[in-house]
């Protein structure tokens, strides 16, 4: 299973990184940027319908404003699904919320834990009753300061590769083992849920240069997939900027 996975995403990622380049080279650029792609595949595929920013238990989205990038991951906890709710909702709602937000500049680019926090509380005040728990890493590129803000709670998360080289990484939370931190609307009832507050999210501030990789993801993939296959892939990629 391990090996499979390493090669799928190895060639994903590759190729749809050349895709990327192709399309982005027909613009102009007068600023650095994310060119970014996505790639990954729920655990039962042949079951899994397919949602734009939702593949499996896991969601995502990438949104951009006149000064900032914006890239966000989530992870749906499965043992959601012995009690009938789509682990993955959860996780798709509030990306989504978080993505709208950007979009219309409702964000802090410095401060990617209040993002998740609006996010999550929308969410809440959803008319919809959205019930489940999931993680969430938040990476933002400012482009004032050439530096990307992050927030991560649970174990989803990011690395940076330079010259095949991490430079800057992610801390995983985890409450204790195959426990990670997690946002959570359990049902009625359920009082021994563990939920914890957007504000605990681990923060970090980092300096990027021009041809570093970043990789966000959730830890379907950090837990299957070698950290030095990770970064070999990556180091293929790096320095192909536009």
């Amino acid at each position: 299973m391990r090996s499979w996975t390493t090669r799928w995403l190895s060639r994903a990622l590759h190729q749809n990184w050349q895709a990327a380049n192709a399309t982005a080279e027909n613009k102009p650029r007068t600023y650095s940027r994310f060119i970014s792609v996505v790639s990954g595949f729920p655990k039962n595929l042949a079951q899994s319908k397919y949602k734009p920013g939702k593949m499996g238990d896991d969601a995502w989205f990438i949104a951009n404003t006149k000064t900032a990038d914006v890239l966000g991951v989530a992870d749906g906890v499965g043992g959601w699904r012995s009690y009938g709710i789509d682990p993955g909702e959860f996780a798709m709602v509030l990306m989504r919320n978080c993505e709208r937000l950007v979009k219309f500049s409702r964000f802090d680019p410095i401060k990617p834990v209040n993002l998740i926090a609006s996010g999550f509380r929308e969410l809440q005040d959803n008319r919809k009753c959205i019930l489940g728990s999931s993680t969430a890493c938040i990476v933002v590129f400012n482009r004032e300061d050439s530096s990307i803000y992050t927030a991560n709670i649970g174990d989803s998360g990011f690395i940076i590769v330079r010259k095949g080289e991490i430079v800057h990484r992610s801390e995983e939370q985890q409450h204790y083992f195959n426990t990670p931190f997690q946002l959570s609307l359990p049902p009625p009832g359920h009082t021994d849920v563990l939920s914890d507050r957007p504000e605990s999210a681990n923060t970090t501030t980092f300096p990027v240069c021009n041809g570093d990789v970043i990789l966000v993801a959730t830890d379907g993939v950090f837990d299957n997939v070698p950290i030095k296959l990770l970064v070999d892939t990556l180091q293929r990629v790096e320095n192909q900027t536009i």
